[in-house]
Parts: C-alpha cells; structure tokens; sequence
C-alpha cells in the first residue's frame, strides 16, 4: 500500500521495510528506507513467541554459532532485540521472518555473559494500514526468550556421516566435519573417491583427530579398515564394527557382527536390524595384531557396542544371549531379544582382562540396553535403551538413560534414570564433549524420518539440559534437507588427512592383513560381502 505525505513524498512497505523516496528537482527518485520498529507502547503478548528451530529456553555454549530462526507469527513486520547484562545488543529487522544474526556481534554478546543469560525479544506487527511515528497498538510484545549460556564451551569439531535415508541400497554418502563455531561444513571422505562404497564408523582417540580409525566397505577395494596417525594413513586389511580406543592409544576394541536387515508388514518405521552373531575382539597398533578375549567372545552371547572407561581400567559393552542355531533365519520371538550391559577389567601393562560384571540387566529393566558411553572424568555412563533389539536407529521406542557411575561404587548398586531430553521418536548414537559437559546425540524428533544433530548441555549434578538442534545458517534448512545425519562425534580439532591421502590409502593394494581369529561371525579379510558389516543410520 502507498501514502502519500506530499506531493514529492511517496512511502510503501517493501518486504516489512518502509521505503521513502523522494522526488528530487530532475524527477529523479532518490530511496533511502527506514526499518520498522516499535515506536511507544506495545500490546503484550502473554506467551513466548513461536520460532523454528525452538531455541526457547535452552542452554547454550558460548562458542556456538549464531541460531539462527523464523518468527512463526503472523505479522507484516517484525523486529527482533538480543541482548543480555553485558555488551552490545543485537537487533535484527528480519524479512519473512527469518532471523539471521549477525556472527561477530554474536561471539562477543555470548563471550562477555559466559555463566549469564541472553535474552531474545520478538516484536510483531500485525496492521500496517497506516504509518505512523508515534505509538502504535499494532506493535506486540511477546514474553522475553531466555536462554542460559554455559561457562564451559563445547569442542570446535563434529565429525558426522551424511547419508540418505535408504532401505537397502545407498548412492551417495560421506563422512563431514562442521566447525562449530561457524557454518562451515568440509567433506573428511566420500564414496566417490572408492567406487560408491560405504564409509562409516569413524572412531577418534581422546577427543583427538591425530589418531583415528574410519570403515571402509567396497566390492572394489574389500573392507578395510584405514588408520590414521597425524598427517599418514594406512590400511589396515581386516574389518572392524562399533569401535572405541583405548585411551593410551595402544589399542582399540571393535566388534565382528553378521548382521541382517529386515523389513515390518507396516508401522511407521519398517526397517529393523538384527546381529545374528557377534563378538568383540581388540585390535594392537603396534603389532598390528587382533586377538579376542574369552570374555568378550562367548559361543552363547552376542557381545557389540564396546566402550572404554577414560581411564582405561574397564570396557563396558552390550550383551545378549545367543538362543537360535541359524544364521540365516530371523529368530522367532526376535521381540525379545534384549541386551544386557556389562563390564570387564583390563590391565593394559599384562595384557590381561578379569571377570565379567553384569551393569543393567534386560530382565531388570525390561529394555535393550546399548551404545554406552562414559564421560570424560568417568562420573556418567549415558547409554540408549528400547523395547527390544539391536539398533535404536530404527525403534521409535528408543531413549537415552544416564547412570551415575560415582553413586554405583558408594552403593554397590547400578541404576539407570530416563533423561528429560527424550522425544516421542528414535534418540540414539550419542558422544560426550572432551569436557563432559555437552552431549551430541541423534533425534528423529523434526520428522520421525530424518535423524538430526542434538546438543544437551549435562550440569555437574548430572541434570541435563533442553536440547537444541545443530544450528544452520538458513533456518529452514531442515525443512529441505533430505539427508540424515548420524554417528556424531565431538572433537577438539577438524581432521587434517585430506581426501586424497585416505582414498590412496583406501586403493592400496599393498597392505599388509591382519590376522583374524577364526569365529562363525568373523568374514574373510578380503570379503566385500556386507554381513558382518554393522550398519548406521
């Protein structure tokens, strides 16, 4: 709509903006425009605004990138003001309601409140069918967003898979990083460089990319496991499953699992995946040897899923019974199938391993436990659990669980407590930030479909936090983005190795296998057959 204020004056709203043009002496139009914002008084709105993501009250760290949003409010016009105790306030004139803020004014409002809060302001103007100067009860407030910012930071780096989400085939997929404190995305390795293989199960030690293992799966170039030691990368010729280093670097532990996909008459989620058989073996830097353990590789059990405590004295891994003679079938009453959670002793000086101890047990709980991860100063053990199965990827059922490994040894006694973080969809493949402090984890909460990148900061006490969504540059960037994110790994620094060292490394006909022991789920060291791959989506 245009006003006229004179006869050499026009003004109109142009995408919420007020633009004035004034008719200059050779009939030239001269525009300048002026943001609209509140002016006097404004209706107050007694509720938060509605935004996407949902960035309302959550806890934030403060090297995080800009979060970026919609107003999801109908206005012709809308103004935003972030501000917070100390420094400059932000304000932000957002078109079609999308909310970009401005980065370096960002870093500094977050770094000058670390153990303080900013507060988000959200203005709307809902009748533009007059201008005016002065106050306007088409202007509405709606309560302040408060969020926390964190005294502790999280690790610049997360180290993901991107993969479309697929039944049983794929094209094209990668291993990414994401500097976290931007948007920069960089691609670590894709399957174009091998053929369209798989690539997955990417593993660091302590936080740290100088020492890191990546899964390979090609009919071309086998299963090979690639090796990386600072700025080199090597084959190594045998397959590896769920990884997880032992912190002295020495050594990683790894499962062998003959897994098997299988597909629901209906639901919302058809797929499942069962391990048919599994152990779990350990794989020595140095000598480049693997050996299994009679505790982690029982006829009767199916072990997966290892995780070693940050001092390196136990490994926690999953365990169920191995009740069924083929290999081929699926298990009659496969809905039963449960894992327990269970730890052993190690000594790395003899190389020796102790006793196996129960932590959860399925029949306690009535769930599967799995995926456990150990906070960096040993204090929580956070883990997945679900109805029944293997892969909480594809159970709706699936939550994460938080056991206080502090309190166990005061009590003699392990329980597991439901997080508040949980959705009603699938929350899995989880990891603790180098500090402890920040949890990145799997949700399919946007869309039941998609799994997206969460972060929940986790108080000295244990409480952990409302989560929010890896945040984008475009705030609707999830509404189009027909990836899935999985496997998210917090590190301190991006991965240095470029593509095409890993992918000679990858086509290296030269290298030197590795010696297996001999079980029913252990493939041939040059087998490109994908049944004792592990899968994740």
């Amino acid at each position: 709509m245009t006003i006229v204020t004179n006869k050499r004056t026009r003004a109109i709203w142009i995408g919420g903006v007020l633009v004035i043009g004034v008719i200059g002496l050779a009939g030239i139009l001269f525009v300048f425009s002026a943001r609209p914002r509140p002016a006097g008084p404004c209706l107050a709105i007694d509720r938060l605004p509605a935004i996407r993501p949902d960035y309302r009250g959550v806890t934030l760290p403060p090297n995080v990138a800009p979060l970026n949003f919609v107003v999801e409010e109908e206005a012709v016009a809308c103004f935003v003001r972030i501000h917070a105790d100390h420094g400059k306030a932000i304000e932000v004139f957002p078109r079609d309601g999308k909310v970009t803020i401005p980065a370096h004014p960002w870093r500094r409002l977050l770094d000058a409140n670390r153990g303080g809060a900013i507060r988000i302001d959200v203005f709307t103007k809902a009748d533009t069918s007059e201008v005016t100067t002065g106050p306007t009860s088409s202007w509405q407030q709606f309560k302040t967003i408060e969020n926390t910012v964190a005294a502790e930071e999280i690790d610049d780096y997360l180290v993901y898979r991107r993969i479309r989400p697929s039944q049983v085939t794929w094209r094209t997929m990668g291993i990414y990083q994401r500097n976290l404190t931007g948007f920069r995305e960089q691609v670590v390795l894709d399957n174009e460089r091998f053929g369209d293989g798989c690539v997955n199960c990417h593993a660091f030690c302590n936080h740290r990319t100088d020492k890191m293992l990546l899964g390979i799966r090609s009919t071309t170039y086998g299963t090979p496991e690639i090796l990386i030691e600072e700025d080199r990368a090597r084959q190594i010729k045998t397959k590896f499953g769920y990884t997880s280093w032992h912190p002295s670097g020495q050594l990683a532990a790894f499962s062998v699992n003959k897994v098997r996909q299988t597909f629901h008459a209906a639901g919302r989620e058809i797929r499942d995946v069962f391990d048919f058989d599994s152990f779990i073996a350990c794989y020595h830097v140095k000598a480049n040897e693997v050996e299994t353990a009679a505790p982690l590789s029982a006829k009767d059990r199916l072990e997966t899923y290892p995780a070693w405590a940050p001092d390196g004295e136990y490994l926690y891994f999953c365990s169920a019974p191995l009740t069924w003679k083929s290999q081929e079938t699926l298990p009659e009453h496969h809905d039963r199938i449960r894992y327990d959670l269970m730890r052993v002793r190690y000594d790395l000086a003899g190389n020796t391993w102790g006793e196996v101890e129960t932590v959860l047990a399925a029949k306690e709980t009535g769930r599967s436990a799995l995926l456990p991860r150990i906070s960096p100063d040993g204090r929580w053990l956070v883990l997945t659990m679900c109805d029944y199965g293997c892969f909480p990827v594809f159970r709706e059922s699936s939550d994460l669980y938080l056991v206080d490994l502090e309190a166990a040894k005061r009590t003699g006694r392990y329980e597991c407590r439901r997080l508040e973080i949980n959705s009603d969809a699938s929350e899995s493949w989880h990891s603790f930030s180098s500090n402890g402090r920040w949890l990145a984890f799997s949700s399919k909460r946007l869309s039941h479909v998609f799994t997206r990148t969460f972060f929940a900061y986790i108080g000295a006490d244990g409480r952990v936090h409302k989560p929010f969504v890896l945040p984008q540059k475009n705030p609707l960037h999830y509404d189009s983005f027909l990836w899935t994110f999985s496997v998210p790994e917090l590190v301190k620094e991006p991965v240095q190795v470029n593509r095409r060292t890993l992918a000679q490394a990858i086509r290296n006909p030269g290298a030197e296998p590795v010696r297996m022991p001999i079980t029913m789920a252990t493939p041939k060291a040059d087998s490109g057959h994908p049944d004792a791959e592990p899968l994740r989506e």
